[in-house]
């Protein structure tokens, strides 16, 4: 007869866009699962469709958790439910091990894992990219920094939420690759932007630019993704502005060298975040290039 080892009790912190999606997937993976979100009936909404518990507090989940994974908004956030009042710090056994998917810097994360030390708290940062299609179906890349030991221990997690899962060096590295790629994505995603006001100024078949450039060179992940939502102006979210323009400053924070594509974005994300598209897709930063021609696509 074989023994199997149990699944780690998972507290899930942060039920929004993607950590609902990636939530589902542990749930589906078969890894006892409590939620806690601030807004309650999100967490019993959740908790009801995929047979998880909800704790009344992050305190009260960590009691029951051998692995907290968070995916929130920002640092402060992160903070806020790790370390502040009845948060998962005062509710914890030592060896708990927190992997923080969300994305915050590294400053923040070095900032938290040392508030998590003394209470025997472990921390991973893992945030992940890849948008909410791929949250959904489990195939989001996930780069993770921290200890070896640590990243071997919430590896099953990891692998339940991500396609391709890394383990990028000590702590902070996942936050510094996330942020510099997010931000070339921001720079890309501006490209197309202003290529197809260009070309479209220009009076050449959008159809026939789109599809050389996905045909040669000028080919990008934000070119397949972006240039259909640009054209029709439908900035559903998949990933907030907003949220992109927090990343791409993160990383200006962080960088000790220029980086003049994510400078250039930035401006363009915040522009566009000033005309009201905070909570439209990031796709929306054409209606920055837009205005700066004073003419629409």
């Amino acid at each position: 007869m074989t023994s199997s080892t149990p699944l780690p009790r998972i507290g899930f912190i942060g039920l929004g866009i993607m950590g609902s999606r990636m939530a589902a997937n542990l749930a589906a993976g078969g890894f006892p699962l409590t939620v806690w979100n601030r807004t309650l009936a999100t967490a019993e909404a959740f908790a009801a469709d995929h047979d998880a518990r909800v704790a009344g507090s992050p305190a009260e989940l960590a009691d029951v958790s051998d692995i907290v994974v968070t995916m929130v908004v920002d640092g402060d956030q992160v903070e806020s439910v790790l370390l502040g009042p009845d948060g998962v710090a005062s509710g914890a056994r030592p060896g708990l091990l927190c992997i923080d998917c969300s994305t915050i810097g590294p400053a923040a994360a070095q900032r938290i894992a040392a508030g998590l030390d003394p209470h025997g708290i472990h921390l991973i940062d893992a945030p992940v990219t890849g948008s909410a299609p791929r949250a959904a179906d489990g195939t989001l890349t996930i780069m993770a920094g921290g200890a070896a030991e640590d990243f071997a221990l919430g590896r099953s997690v990891l692998d339940a939420m991500g396609r391709l899962v890394l383990h990028v060096g000590p702590l902070g590295h996942g936050q510094t690759i996330k942020i510099i790629n997010n931000s070339v994505a921001a720079a890309n995603a501006l490209t197309v932007a202003q290529a197809l006001l260009v070309g479209s100024d220009a009076g050449v078949d959008l159809d026939s630019l789109v599809a050389v450039m996905e045909a040669g060179s000028g080919s990008s992940t934000m070119l397949s993704l972006k240039a259909g939502p640009m054209r029709s102006h439908d900035f559903t979210p998949l990933f907030k502005l907003a949220h992109m323009l927090k990343d791409v400053r993160l990383c200006l924070d962080a960088a000790g060298v220029p980086f003049d594509a994510a400078q250039a974005a930035e401006d363009a994300l915040r522009e566009a975040d000033e005309l009201g598209f905070g909570e439209d897709d990031f796709a929306a930063i054409l209606e920055a290039v837009e205005r700066r021609s004073d003419r629409r696509l």
